[in-house]
């Protein structure tokens, strides 16, 4: 696999100029990548895009309620898992090498993987009312206020998992992305440049912001697990080809997210009240 410390866009254009091998050379190994996402948990991570839908018409200064069951069956359509699975299966089958695969894979079927993809598949699939994020908090509080050295094991986590640190800047590709395919839905007052501005204007705060909820998120998710186990599981990560492995899943599933909200877009031109957003 190429090396994936390159920016979202860049690492995209790239792979779309890779995309030229025969389907049939593609079709040979789809079975062990589809396999290859069942083991790693990562067909019900890209499940879970559909979830983050509800922030698209708040970001139009509407809400999801605005449109009733329009909305439900528009975002099951768009967020089809078949689709998303197949975009991730196309890309995967031209950048993910055996050896990487098989490292990955070689992890996640142990009895500690197997668990650890147990309870990541419950949480992405889990829509948060704030009980999650307060739950979360309570137990980073609590692991604070003792001198745990757990919140120093799950930082060291969050950072292993997205070592590219494309998270923030993968984030506002998508937000961009979606406001310009928005622009029959509303009128957009900024053009993409001053758009990009604005969002880099708030990068710091969103990185701030992001790395709490990570750190959060992650007591909630793992604290059924002792501290020896989440120290395995982030050495687990640290490992040089797992971390190609997860710079190369976090672009795809943030490529896969961009793409869905670009159509969710085109979508939204048709619904009601559309011309009042």
């Amino acid at each position: 696999m190429h090396h994936v410390r390159l920016t979202l866009h860049r690492l995209f254009a790239a792979l779309v100029a890779s995309l030229c091998v025969a389907v049939a050379a593609q079709a040979a190994d789809r079975a062990r990548l589809q396999d290859f996402l069942e083991v790693t948990g990562f067909d019900v991570a890209l499940e879970s895009i559909k979830l983050s839908a509800e922030s698209a018409p708040q970001m139009l200064g509407a809400d999801a309620q605005d449109f009733g069951f329009q909305w439900t069956a528009l975002t099951e359509q768009v967020f089809d898992k078949k689709i998303m699975h197949g975009l991730a299966l196309d890309i995967l089958g031209e950048t993910l090498s055996d050896d990487l695969l098989n490292h990955a894979a070689a992890f996640y079927e142990t009895d500690l993987g197997k668990r650890l993809v147990a309870v990541e598949n419950a949480s992405h699939l889990t829509q948060d009312d704030g009980l999650k994020s307060e739950s979360g908090e309570d137990i980073v509080a609590g692991l604070l206020r003792i001198g745990s050295p757990r919140l120093e094991i799950l930082k060291r986590m969050n950072q292993a998992s997205d070592s590219a640190g494309t998270a923030v800047r993968a984030i506002q590709e998508v937000q961009v992305r979606f406001l310009m395919a928005a622009a029959g839905v509303v009128e957009l007052r900024m053009d993409e440049a001053d758009l990009r501005e604005a969002f880099r204007a708030d990068e710091a705060e969103m990185r701030r912001s992001l790395q709490v909820s990570a750190l959060s998120g992650a007591a909630y998710t793992y604290q059924a697990f002792s501290d020896a186990e989440v120290e395995a599981y982030t050495q687990a990560l640290e490992h040089p080809d797992m971390r190609k492995v997860y710079d190369l899943m976090n672009a795809v599933q943030y490529e896969i997210m961009a793409n869905r909200f670009e159509a969710l877009a085109a979508r939204m031109k048709g619904l009601q009240p559309s011309q009042e957003l």
